[in-house]
């Protein structure tokens, strides 16, 4: 396990893979998949499951979804097979053009940046919680009194500065390969205890697997959450291009199976969850259950520690392609030295965080975040793949009637992602700016 981890950082640390690396076999890739897709936004599935109008609506958005899910990791496999790139926006510049290139890079960085905030949004859920629980065993009293360095914010902001600032700055981050598991050990704790706690309820509701479809609206209302939980695309490119058999059958054997397993996981927790608390469920699952709650305390940190490592991953990614941009333009007018790069690097980092902490200290919930990052997820899963599935199609040895189905299908994905990302974005700002 430790191994599959160390091999995890390196995929999505690197912008190129070294050839001499040891190549992942079938178990290897389908972990990463799995690690890459399982994290934070787990926690917003029974709430979106109830705004979906119920079970068995959300069950059918997530079926129909799986299907765009897996053919956008397959196109992705196909065009780096095809172009022999194994980053995501590498094969997006080198199959679509500098233009979609550069527009993917854009995507790429504010997805990140978006996800950060999301990842701190939890943070500070937890941290809530944690804190009333702490003061509660301590005092015995159930209202912790205000204070301002009692508030989470003001935890969080210390966190992030003494904690995760440090393990950021570092061009390499070593750390990660003893703690990149605590994402698929956290998810996998969290859904074994929902089902748990629901069956152990004294009152059990009822399991209707459906409230019946309200509008069509609550029904897309779901597809940002399962975009921002199945999301592993852009990990994809780099994983298939590890692997030892390359062959497009078994990238899509993998793809399934990957994409099954998350739908197991995803599905149990939003059901149980969902039932669990109906129409009282928080968008943050774990902010639902008392404070006090052993079983859910131990889930609070697995998460909470989860994310403080994994968060520094997260910055790496985004910082990377925003400093390739920087040394580009600095070489335009003059040479970029080592010195430049370092200060340009901590600057960065510092700048990230800061943002980040801020904007995450001011959001009421994390569905809002979600919201965002699924209509730009959309990009990732459905256009970009699309987009690629097309231009490879036009560059490589494909019969006429296969090129027509493929390209077919690319339109279609396109169109689908881009009424995604256009109904998603407009619904999300209409929330945050109180519209609705």
């Amino acid at each position: 396990m430790e191994e599959l981890a160390r091999e995890s950082i390196s995929l999505l640390a690197k912008s190129s893979l070294d050839t001499d690396s040891p190549k992942l076999g079938t178990f290897g890739a389908i972990f990463i998949m799995l690690k890459s897709a399982l994290g934070a936004g787990l926690l917003n599935f029974p709430w979106a499951f109830e705004k979906a109008g119920g079970v068995g609506t959300a069950i059918w958005v997530e079926l129909v979804s799986l299907v765009f899910l897996i053919g956008g990791l397959v196109a992705l496999g196909y065009a780096s097979s095809v172009s022999g790139q194994s980053t995501y926006y590498d094969v997006v510049r080198n199959v679509c053009g500098s233009a979609i290139g550069q527009l993917c890079e854009v995507c790429f960085v504010f997805n990140l940046f978006m996800i950060s905030i999301a990842f701190l949004v939890v943070v500070q859920d937890q941290l809530e919680k944690l804190c009333d629980s702490m003061y509660e065993v301590i005092t015995g009293s159930a209202e912790m009194p205000y204070h301002w360095y009692t508030d989470q914010r003001f935890t969080l902001f210390i966190l992030c500065f003494a904690v995760i600032l440090p393990l950021s700055i570092p061009k390499e981050i070593s750390i990660q390969k003893y703690t990149s598991v605590l994402g698929t050990l956290a998810a996998t704790y969290l859904t074994v205890a929902i089902i748990v706690k629901y069956s152990v309820k004294e009152e059990v509701v009822s399991p209707t697997y459906s409230r019946g479809m309200n509008s069509w609206a609550s029904m897309f209302s779901v597809i940002p959450t399962i975009c921002f939980g199945f999301q592993c695309h852009e990990a994809s490119i780099a994983i298939y291009s590890s692997m030892e058999n390359k062959k497009l059958s078994h990238w899509v054997f993998i793809s399934m199976v990957s994409m099954f397993f998350c739908l197991i996981i995803y599905s149990l927790t939003g059901i149980f969850g969902y039932l669990t608390f109906r129409g009282d469920v928080a968008a943050d699952i774990l902010m639902s259950y008392p404070g006090d709650d052993v079983t859910m305390i131990v889930a609070r940190l697995l998460f909470g520690f989860s994310i403080i490592t994994i968060y520094p991953i997260i910055l790496l990614l985004g910082r990377s392609v925003i400093l390739n941009v920087l040394l580009r333009f600095r070489r335009r007018f003059s040479v970029a030295t080592r010195s430049f790069e370092s200060r340009s690097q901590v600057l960065l980092t510092v700048v990230w965080i800061a943002v980040t902490v801020l904007i995450a200290m001011f959001v009421p919930d994390m569905s809002k975040v979600i919201s965002v990052i699924g209509g730009i997820s959309a990009f990732f899963i459905f256009i970009f793949p699309g987009l690629c599935l097309i231009f490879a199609v036009q560059s490589a040895p494909v019969p006429p009637r296969i090129s027509m189905l493929l390209t077919a299908w690319g339109v279609l994905t396109v169109v689908c992602g881009a009424f995604i990302f256009g109904q998603s974005t407009t619904i999300a700002i209409m929330e945050i700016f109180g519209k609705l």
